[in-house]
């Protein structure tokens, strides 16, 4: 994406060929996941004794990934949202100076606390090769477990593009849906069952082609590292539904960061919200 020319990056057909290379980089990383047990005591807090740090294995892996790659200006990128934003480094580069794309409350739209959780309770188990720990591939299990997990939150904080764009491609109707805090007509509108239909399907046929040894393919037996309908399925119940929620609470605050209504009853947003994801997060 061209982040300096916010007018491409706000076409739907750009954002949705940017949507499908990023489904391959998550197949890929759920498919080097797949090589190592569920190794629970990555994600143990204070499991391993690490200086000056309190927390799991994988969080201080991640934290020190994201300091680094915060020297050389990634998270200054639009589409680039951290797991530890109050804790990166100020880059030695000078600023690119992106022109705005978002609004600018954009960064505070993150759900990455959500991702990080339901990747540990509910992805890991169905992706990995077996239960239990390797203590040879601790850490080759935290680096894919980074990975996976950068690669879900780039693809689920996306919605904040997809939501700009639609936001600005149907104005009056989203103007409407957002004065009115119509959550679910909010959705309804954000929803196209056609194109996420799609999305599974080739979501299964990528899992065939990427997750299976080629020299086997006309093979009784070919070896799948990681079931395609899982990946399908990890889609639709988590991938989807968090996206959503990215889109929604963006465009909540379209209007303004003063809206009345919304500062008046924000417990009612979070629970409306909780309400329509709960079908969907397992």
């Amino acid at each position: 994406m061209e982040f300096k020319k916010p007018a491409t990056v706000l076409n739907l057909a750009n954002i949705r060929q940017a949507l499908v290379r990023m489904e391959d980089t998550v197949v890929f990383s759920f498919i080097e996941r797949s090589q190592f047990y569920e190794s629970p005591s990555v994600y143990a807090p204070n499991k391993y004794k690490i200086p000056n740090f309190s927390g799991s294995f994988l969080d201080w892996l991640l934290l020190q990934n994201e300091k680094t790659h915060s020297l050389v200006r990634r998270y200054e990128s639009p589409d680039e949202t951290p797991f530890f934003p109050d804790q990166l480094e100020e880059s030695f580069l000078p600023s690119l100076n992106y022109p705005p794309i978002l609004a600018d409350y954009a960064d505070e739209v993150n759900v990455n606390d959500e991702i990080r959780t339901v990747y540990i309770e509910k992805i890991v188990p169905q992706i990995a090769a077996k239960k239990g720990d390797q203590d040879e591939n601790i850490g080759s299990t935290a680096c894919a477990d980074v990975d996976c997990l950068q690669a879900l939150s780039r693809r689920v904080h996306f919605g904040k593009f997809v939501a700009e764009a639609k936001f600005q491609n149907e104005m009056a109707r989203y103007t409407n849906l957002i004065r009115n805090k119509d959550i679910k007509g909010i959705e309804e509108a954000i929803t196209d069952s056609a194109v996420e239909a799609k999305i599974l399907e080739r979501l299964i046929a990528k899992g065939h082609a990427y997750g299976t040894d080629p020299t086997l393919r006309y093979s009784q037996n070919p070896q799948s590292k990681v079931q395609p309908e899982a990946i399908a399925k990890i889609y639709k119940e988590v991938v989807i539904p968090l996206t959503k929620k990215v889109e929604v609470e963006y465009l909540l605050r379209r209007l303004g960061d003063d809206d009345e209504a919304e500062a008046q009853d924000p417990q009612r947003k979070t629970q409306l919200m909780n309400r329509l994801l709960s079908n969907s997060l397992w």
